[in-house]
């Protein structure tokens, strides 16, 4: 997870920020949205996922803790039911040091032009450079929120989907190289972040190429933490303001009001900005917004804390169950 910046004038967000795609469907406007029936959110099953990930060790790029969790998040998604490929990633860090990365794409109803992209990051922090003790600042983070809940949530939907199917076409995408942005003490005032977000940034490539196309896009980064509340993150409203609308209703709807309050956060660089930009499929973040502490993203953001004793499993069912009634209702509009 990288900077966050608070809401500044249009006309300067214009000039950092280019037209991206445009969802085909408008925002919801009726007070409540119709609820199909579906699965219910195996919470334990996420949270073994991210225990099962944290286990391998921290996940920095190009590691062989990296190496083997990759192979156990691909292993995952096949058995699974889902088609499964990989994309080289070459990341470089400050200092010129490159890393051999890979994104694992993951396909449910290939031959379905419609499609959705769900998201998240599945590396690790190289270094714990917001911890509160200076000494563990070149030390790993072990990122259970930052990396592995993203992931989680997407192999326990991915399953769902396996055991009730649905005609939607979905996309699950694992970018690696997302937090390999310069430590702070290497960091320049004026340094525009672009050695954060790798292998997003390598995918969204790859997609303009090919002419990929998707309705909209979710990121999910840091979706399980405890404390967390997530305001609506303002490049998401910029590009994807139906999507923020209808999330956002979906998971008051649902009773998740707390998690999901109808508040704005700030721009914030991460992976859905070159899916916006670059592969212009319009797409979200549902990241935490905390108000107060030694950091928005909340108190074990790149810390040695970040361990899976620090998730919420409510959080984590919160944004799970959000995430099946979206896919779940997406089905009942497509068969209609």
């Amino acid at each position: 997870m990288k900077r966050l910046t608070y809401p500044i004038a249009a006309s300067l967000l214009m000039a950092i920020i280019s037209c991206g795609g445009h969802t085909s469907r408008q925002a919801v406007t009726a007070d409540t949205i119709a609820l199909a029936p579906c699965p219910i959110f195996q919470t334990d099953s996420a949270m073994e996922h991210i225990q099962r990930q944290c286990a391998f060790g921290p996940r920095v790029t190009g590691s062989v803790a990296a190496q083997h969790c990759g192979d156990y998040i691909a292993e995952c998604f096949r058995q699974y039911g889902a088609e499964v490929s990989e994309q080289p990633v070459e990341a470089v860090l400050y200092d010129g040091t490159r890393l051999n990365g890979r994104n694992i794409i993951a396909r449910l109803n290939t031959s379905n032009p419609d499609r959705l992209l769900l998201c998240a990051h599945w590396d690790s922090r190289p270094w714990a450079d917001n911890d509160p003790v200076e000494r563990n600042w070149l030390k790993p983070v072990p990122a259970a929120n930052d990396g592995a809940s993203g992931v989680a949530v997407l192999l326990e939907l991915c399953r769902l989907l396996q055991q009730v199917p649905i005609p939607v076409g979905i996309d699950f995408v694992c970018f690696d190289a997302e937090d390999v942005g310069a430590p702070k003490w290497e960091r320049p005032e004026d340094d525009e972040d672009s050695d954060w977000c790798q292998g997003s940034q390598a995918w969204a490539r790859q997609a303009a190429t090919d002419g990929y196309r998707a309705r909209y896009g979710i990121l999910l980064d840091m979706v399980g933490g405890r404390g967390s509340t997530f305001a609506r993150e303002l490049i998401s409203r910029r590009y994807a303001q139906p999507v923020v609308d209808m999330v956002w209703r979906l998971g008051r709807q649902l009773g998740y009001s707390h998690y999901f309050p109808l508040r704005d956060g700030g721009y914030l660089i991460d992976d859905h900005v070159p899916v916006n930009q670059t592969a212009h499929v319009p797409c979200i973040d549902i990241v935490p917004y905390f108000k107060d502490g030694p950091s928005s993203f909340g108190p074990t953001w790149h810390t040695l804390a970040d361990t899976p004793e620090n998730i919420d499993p409510h959080v984590l069912n919160a944004v799970g169950q959000t995430l099946t009634q979206l896919l779940y209702n997406e089905a009942q509009t497509y068969d209609n």
